[in-house]
């Protein structure tokens, strides 16, 4: 999976416009970065990529490439 079609499941997830994220945006600057669109993320990378994922971990994402990274 490319870092492009990455960056279009999370826009999906957080139902934003496709291209309106990028690898170096700050996760504090996301429009929808909430406790639900964590929960959210929670699922996906189970769903998709079959990873789990604590809270913790969330927490220690702070730009959009440390999810990607992540992701694998």
């Amino acid at each position: 999976m490319t870092d492009r079609e990455k960056l279009d499941l999370l826009e999906d997830m957080l139902e934003l416009d496709e291209g309106v994220l990028n690898e170096e945006m700050k996760m504090e600057e996301i429009e929808g970065w909430d406790s639900m669109a964590k929960l959210s993320l929670i699922v996906l990378m189970d769903d998709e990529f079959g990873k789990k994922l604590s809270g913790e971990q969330i927490n220690g994402f702070k730009t959009i490439k440390d999810i990607l990274d992540y992701m694998g």
